[in-house]
Protein backbone atom coordinates (compact mmCIF):
# COMPACT_ATOMS: atom_id res chain seq x y z
CA UNK A 1 0.00 0.00 0.00
CA UNK A 2 2.56 2.40 0.80
CA UNK A 3 4.53 1.72 -2.49
CA UNK A 4 1.25 2.81 -4.63
CA UNK A 5 0.90 6.07 -2.12
CA UNK A 6 4.27 6.66 -3.70
CA UNK A 7 3.40 6.05 -7.07
CA UNK A 8 0.34 8.67 -6.90
CA UNK A 9 1.29 12.10 -7.92
CA UNK A 10 -1.19 13.65 -5.41
CA UNK A 11 1.05 12.48 -2.44
CA UNK A 12 3.52 14.67 -4.34
CA UNK A 13 1.86 17.73 -4.94
CA UNK A 14 1.19 17.55 -1.35
CA UNK A 15 4.20 17.18 -0.27
CA UNK A 16 5.03 20.07 -2.27
CA UNK A 17 2.29 22.16 -1.32
CA UNK A 18 3.24 21.51 2.33
CA UNK A 19 6.85 22.62 1.74
CA UNK A 20 5.84 25.80 -0.09
CA UNK A 21 3.61 26.82 2.83
CA UNK A 22 6.88 26.53 4.71
CA UNK A 23 8.22 29.23 3.05
CA UNK A 24 5.23 31.02 3.77
CA UNK A 25 6.16 31.26 7.43
CA UNK A 26 10.11 32.04 6.63
CA UNK A 27 8.65 35.56 5.04
CA UNK A 28 10.78 35.65 1.97
CA UNK A 29 11.11 39.29 0.07
CA UNK A 30 12.87 40.05 -3.01
CA UNK A 31 14.87 43.23 -3.62
CA UNK A 32 12.94 45.45 -6.16
CA UNK A 33 12.82 48.92 -7.25
CA UNK A 34 9.77 50.53 -6.46
CA UNK A 35 7.87 54.20 -6.83
CA UNK A 36 7.78 55.31 -3.31
CA UNK A 37 6.26 58.54 -2.24
CA UNK A 38 7.08 61.60 -0.06
CA UNK A 39 4.14 63.88 0.58
CA UNK A 40 3.08 67.03 2.54
CA UNK A 41 -0.76 67.14 2.20
CA UNK A 42 -2.00 70.79 3.06
CA UNK A 43 -5.86 70.65 3.27
CA UNK A 44 -7.52 73.78 2.50
CA UNK A 45 -10.17 73.84 5.70
CA UNK A 46 -11.54 77.64 5.13
CA UNK A 47 -15.29 78.37 4.80
CA UNK A 48 -16.16 78.01 1.67
CA UNK A 49 -14.81 73.93 1.76
CA UNK A 50 -18.17 73.55 3.29
CA UNK A 51 -19.87 74.27 -0.16
CA UNK A 52 -21.85 70.82 -0.90
CA UNK A 53 -21.30 70.37 -4.80
CA UNK A 54 -19.94 66.75 -4.51
CA UNK A 55 -22.19 63.57 -4.63
CA UNK A 56 -21.79 60.08 -2.84
CA UNK A 57 -24.43 57.02 -3.44
CA UNK A 58 -26.86 60.16 -4.50
CA UNK A 59 -25.94 62.09 -1.44
CA UNK A 60 -24.73 65.63 -1.24
CA UNK A 61 -21.30 66.20 0.27
CA UNK A 62 -18.57 69.03 1.27
CA UNK A 63 -15.48 69.25 -0.71
CA UNK A 64 -13.82 68.72 3.01
CA UNK A 65 -15.37 65.45 3.20
CA UNK A 66 -14.42 64.56 -0.57
CA UNK A 67 -11.26 65.75 0.14
CA UNK A 68 -10.81 63.19 3.80
CA UNK A 69 -12.55 60.24 1.25
CA UNK A 70 -9.58 60.92 -1.24
CA UNK A 71 -6.69 60.90 1.49
CA UNK A 72 -8.10 57.51 2.66
CA UNK A 73 -8.32 56.02 -0.37
CA UNK A 74 -4.95 57.46 -1.35
CA UNK A 75 -3.51 55.59 1.98
CA UNK A 76 -4.20 52.64 0.50
CA UNK A 77 -3.60 53.70 -2.92
CA UNK A 78 0.15 54.57 -1.98
CA UNK A 79 3.19 51.72 -1.51
CA UNK A 80 4.66 50.83 1.54
CA UNK A 81 7.88 52.98 2.29
CA UNK A 82 5.79 56.20 1.20
CA UNK A 83 5.55 58.61 3.71
CA UNK A 84 3.12 61.21 4.48
CA UNK A 85 2.48 64.58 6.63
CA UNK A 86 -0.74 66.13 6.81
CA UNK A 87 -1.51 70.22 7.40
CA UNK A 88 -4.19 72.71 7.06
CA UNK A 89 -4.59 75.59 5.78
CA UNK A 90 -6.32 79.12 6.48
CA UNK A 91 -5.99 82.98 6.16
CA UNK A 92 -2.29 82.80 4.82
CA UNK A 93 -0.82 80.06 7.02
CA UNK A 94 -1.00 76.48 6.99
CA UNK A 95 0.61 74.34 9.79
CA UNK A 96 1.49 70.26 10.20
CA UNK A 97 -0.71 68.24 11.99
CA UNK A 98 2.27 65.64 12.11
CA UNK A 99 5.33 64.73 10.52
CA UNK A 100 6.26 62.31 7.62
CA UNK A 101 4.84 58.73 8.69
CA UNK A 102 5.30 55.83 7.24
CA UNK A 103 1.72 55.08 5.21
CA UNK A 104 2.10 51.18 6.18
CA UNK A 105 3.11 51.08 9.67
CA UNK A 106 0.87 54.52 10.56
CA UNK A 107 -2.14 53.62 8.40
CA UNK A 108 -4.64 53.85 11.61
CA UNK A 109 -3.43 57.07 12.92
CA UNK A 110 -2.88 58.81 9.57
CA UNK A 111 -6.56 58.02 9.20
CA UNK A 112 -7.99 59.38 12.47
CA UNK A 113 -6.31 62.12 11.64
CA UNK A 114 -8.09 62.66 8.34
CA UNK A 115 -11.71 61.77 9.98
CA UNK A 116 -11.04 64.72 12.47
CA UNK A 117 -10.39 67.39 10.00
CA UNK A 118 -12.70 70.12 10.66
CA UNK A 119 -13.44 73.91 8.81
CA UNK A 120 -13.70 74.61 13.11
CA UNK A 121 -9.79 74.29 13.57
CA UNK A 122 -9.64 77.44 11.02
CA UNK A 123 -7.73 80.19 13.04
CA UNK A 124 -9.04 82.75 10.79
CA UNK A 125 -11.73 83.22 8.41
CA UNK A 126 -10.15 85.29 5.47
CA UNK A 127 -8.65 82.58 2.77
CA UNK A 128 -5.48 84.43 1.10
CA UNK A 129 -4.81 80.95 -1.42
CA UNK A 130 -1.45 82.86 -3.27
CA UNK A 131 -0.16 83.71 0.39
CA UNK A 132 -0.87 80.75 1.60
CA UNK A 133 1.14 78.99 -1.38
CA UNK A 134 3.95 81.33 -0.74
CA UNK A 135 4.01 80.71 2.97
CA UNK A 136 3.83 76.91 2.53
CA UNK A 137 6.46 76.40 -0.68
CA UNK A 138 9.09 78.26 1.94
CA UNK A 139 8.44 76.51 4.88
CA UNK A 140 8.83 73.52 2.99
CA UNK A 141 11.40 73.87 0.54
CA UNK A 142 14.37 72.23 2.03
CA UNK A 143 12.72 68.70 2.68
CA UNK A 144 13.07 65.74 0.68
CA UNK A 145 8.88 66.03 0.31
CA UNK A 146 6.68 66.95 -2.72
CA UNK A 147 3.75 69.36 -1.86
CA UNK A 148 0.14 68.38 -2.24
CA UNK A 149 -1.66 71.33 -1.68
CA UNK A 150 -5.52 71.04 -1.89
CA UNK A 151 -8.38 74.52 -2.18
CA UNK A 152 -10.91 75.72 -4.65
CA UNK A 153 -8.72 78.75 -5.08
CA UNK A 154 -11.47 81.23 -3.80
CA UNK A 155 -9.61 84.37 -1.95
CA UNK A 156 -12.07 85.77 0.29
CA UNK A 157 -12.47 89.10 0.32
CA UNK A 158 -10.57 89.62 -3.07
CA UNK A 159 -7.01 90.30 -3.70
CA UNK A 160 -6.19 93.79 -4.27
CA UNK A 161 -4.01 93.18 -7.78
CA UNK A 162 -1.50 96.09 -6.15
CA UNK A 163 -0.09 93.28 -3.37
CA UNK A 164 -0.33 89.93 -5.39
CA UNK A 165 2.23 87.70 -3.47
CA UNK A 166 5.48 87.49 -6.05
CA UNK A 167 5.68 83.62 -5.95
CA UNK A 168 8.33 83.55 -9.55
CA UNK A 169 10.46 83.67 -7.04
CA UNK A 170 10.03 80.21 -5.01
CA UNK A 171 10.10 78.25 -8.66
CA UNK A 172 11.37 74.87 -8.68
CA UNK A 173 12.16 74.94 -5.24
CA UNK A 174 10.27 72.31 -4.99
CA UNK A 175 7.94 69.33 -6.62
CA UNK A 176 4.76 70.36 -6.42
CA UNK A 177 0.44 69.51 -7.27
CA UNK A 178 -2.01 71.83 -6.53
CA UNK A 179 -5.27 70.01 -6.65
CA UNK A 180 -8.53 71.98 -7.18
CA UNK A 181 -11.32 70.83 -5.18
CA UNK A 182 -14.93 71.82 -6.09
CA UNK A 183 -17.61 71.83 -9.03
CA UNK A 184 -17.78 74.55 -11.63
CA UNK A 185 -20.89 76.26 -10.82
CA UNK A 186 -21.40 78.61 -7.95
CA UNK A 187 -23.11 77.24 -5.25
CA UNK A 188 -23.92 78.43 -1.64
CA UNK A 189 -21.91 78.49 1.26
CA UNK A 190 -23.15 77.12 4.38
CA UNK A 191 -23.38 79.03 7.55
CA UNK A 192 -23.12 77.63 11.02
CA UNK A 193 -23.80 78.94 14.64
CA UNK A 194 -21.19 78.12 17.28
CA UNK A 195 -22.28 74.66 18.04
CA UNK A 196 -21.56 73.90 14.44
CA UNK A 197 -25.38 73.51 13.46
CA UNK A 198 -26.00 74.78 9.79
CA UNK A 199 -28.37 77.71 10.12
CA UNK A 200 -28.60 78.62 6.55
CA UNK A 201 -25.93 79.80 3.90
CA UNK A 202 -24.07 83.13 3.39
CA UNK A 203 -25.82 85.83 2.08
CA UNK A 204 -24.80 88.65 -0.26
CA UNK A 205 -24.88 90.79 2.94
CA UNK A 206 -22.52 88.43 4.91
CA UNK A 207 -18.88 88.56 3.08
CA UNK A 208 -16.99 91.38 1.45
CA UNK A 209 -17.10 91.92 -2.34
CA UNK A 210 -14.00 93.97 -3.29
CA UNK A 211 -10.76 94.33 -1.39
CA UNK A 212 -10.49 97.31 1.02
CA UNK A 213 -7.00 97.26 2.42
CA UNK A 214 -4.20 99.41 1.07
CA UNK A 215 -4.50 101.40 -2.14
CA UNK A 216 -7.05 100.72 -4.99
CA UNK A 217 -5.06 99.47 -8.26
CA UNK A 218 -7.76 101.60 -10.26
CA UNK A 219 -7.06 105.42 -10.98
CA UNK A 220 -9.17 107.61 -8.53
CA UNK A 221 -11.85 108.74 -11.23
CA UNK A 222 -12.74 104.95 -12.00
CA UNK A 223 -13.69 104.68 -8.92
CA UNK A 224 -17.48 105.93 -7.89
CA UNK A 225 -17.69 107.98 -4.72
CA UNK A 226 -13.90 108.12 -4.59
CA UNK A 227 -12.86 110.16 -1.81
CA UNK A 228 -9.00 110.02 -1.17
CA UNK A 229 -9.30 110.30 2.53
CA UNK A 230 -12.35 108.67 3.72
CA UNK A 231 -13.50 106.40 1.21
CA UNK A 232 -9.90 105.58 -1.29
CA UNK A 233 -11.99 102.73 -2.68
CA UNK A 234 -15.30 104.47 -3.45
CA UNK A 235 -18.37 105.48 -1.13
CA UNK A 236 -21.02 102.91 -2.32
CA UNK A 237 -21.75 99.31 -1.60
CA UNK A 238 -20.65 96.93 -4.20
CA UNK A 239 -22.42 93.80 -4.72
CA UNK A 240 -21.09 90.65 -6.01
CA UNK A 241 -21.19 86.95 -5.83
CA UNK A 242 -18.27 86.67 -3.42
CA UNK A 243 -21.01 84.77 -1.29
CA UNK A 244 -21.54 81.83 -3.82
CA UNK A 245 -18.27 79.37 -4.73
CA UNK A 246 -17.18 77.90 -7.22
CA UNK A 247 -13.49 76.23 -7.87
CA UNK A 248 -11.36 78.95 -9.19
CA UNK A 249 -9.71 75.98 -11.56
CA UNK A 250 -7.79 79.10 -14.26
CA UNK A 251 -6.43 81.06 -11.10
CA UNK A 252 -5.10 77.61 -9.67
CA UNK A 253 -3.40 76.65 -12.82
CA UNK A 254 -1.84 80.04 -13.32
CA UNK A 255 -0.07 79.74 -9.64
CA UNK A 256 0.81 76.20 -10.98
CA UNK A 257 2.52 77.42 -13.66
CA UNK A 258 4.12 80.22 -11.82
CA UNK A 259 5.57 77.56 -9.22
CA UNK A 260 6.50 74.97 -12.00
CA UNK A 261 3.79 72.33 -10.09
CA UNK A 262 1.56 70.27 -11.89
CA UNK A 263 -2.89 70.95 -11.31
CA UNK A 264 -4.91 68.37 -11.17
CA UNK A 265 -9.01 68.55 -10.25
CA UNK A 266 -10.07 66.35 -7.82
CA UNK A 267 -13.41 64.74 -9.29
CA UNK A 268 -14.12 62.13 -6.74
CA UNK A 269 -12.32 59.89 -4.31
CA UNK A 270 -9.92 57.84 -7.13
CA UNK A 271 -8.39 61.29 -8.69
CA UNK A 272 -5.74 61.82 -6.20
CA UNK A 273 -2.68 58.60 -6.84
CA UNK A 274 -3.60 58.88 -10.88
CA UNK A 275 -2.74 62.61 -10.68
CA UNK A 276 0.36 61.63 -8.62
CA UNK A 277 1.55 59.18 -11.49
CA UNK A 278 0.94 61.53 -14.18
CA UNK A 279 3.00 64.24 -12.55
CA UNK A 280 5.36 61.56 -12.29
CA UNK A 281 5.99 62.53 -8.42
CA UNK A 282 7.71 59.95 -7.51
CA UNK A 283 11.17 58.62 -6.71
CA UNK A 284 12.81 55.41 -7.41
CA UNK A 285 13.51 53.02 -4.42
CA UNK A 286 15.22 49.47 -3.94
CA UNK A 287 12.60 47.91 -1.44
CA UNK A 288 12.67 44.42 -0.04
CA UNK A 289 9.24 43.10 -1.47
CA UNK A 290 7.13 40.21 0.21
CA UNK A 291 7.31 37.27 -1.51
CA UNK A 292 4.93 35.51 0.25
CA UNK A 293 2.16 35.36 -1.71
CA UNK A 294 3.98 33.57 -4.52
CA UNK A 295 4.19 30.58 -2.45
CA UNK A 296 0.54 30.73 -0.73
CA UNK A 297 -0.52 30.78 -4.35
CA UNK A 298 1.65 27.69 -5.43
CA UNK A 299 0.25 25.48 -2.41
CA UNK A 300 -3.02 26.61 -3.44
CA UNK A 301 -2.99 25.91 -7.07
CA UNK A 302 -1.51 22.62 -6.06
CA UNK A 303 -4.01 21.28 -3.55
CA UNK A 304 -6.77 22.72 -6.10
CA UNK A 305 -5.19 19.86 -7.95
CA UNK A 306 -5.44 16.99 -5.77
CA UNK A 307 -9.25 18.11 -4.68
CA UNK A 308 -10.00 17.98 -8.18
CA UNK A 309 -8.32 14.81 -9.13
CA UNK A 310 -9.78 13.65 -5.97
CA UNK A 311 -13.80 14.52 -6.92
CA UNK A 312 -13.13 13.30 -10.60
CA UNK A 313 -12.16 9.82 -8.96
CA UNK A 314 -15.24 9.28 -6.48
CA UNK A 315 -17.62 10.38 -9.81
CA UNK A 316 -16.30 7.35 -11.80
CA UNK A 317 -16.76 4.95 -8.80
Amino acid sequence: MSRSLFKDYRFYFLVFSFMSMLWVFIKPTHLENKPIYHLTVIVDITRSMNAMDYKQHDKEISRLKMIKLSLKQLLLDLPCQSTISLGVFTERLSTLLFEPIEVCSGLTEIESTINALDWRMAWAADSRIAQGLKQTVESLKNRDSTLIFMTDGQEAPPVNPRYTPDLLALKDKMKGLIVGVGGLQPVPIPKFNERGEQIGFYSANDVPHRSTFGESNLNPEAIEGFDARNAPFGKNAVVGTEHLSALQEGYLQQLSQTLNFHYSRLNDEFSLKPALDAANLHSLKAVQTDQRWKFALFALVLLTFIYVSFQRKVKFK
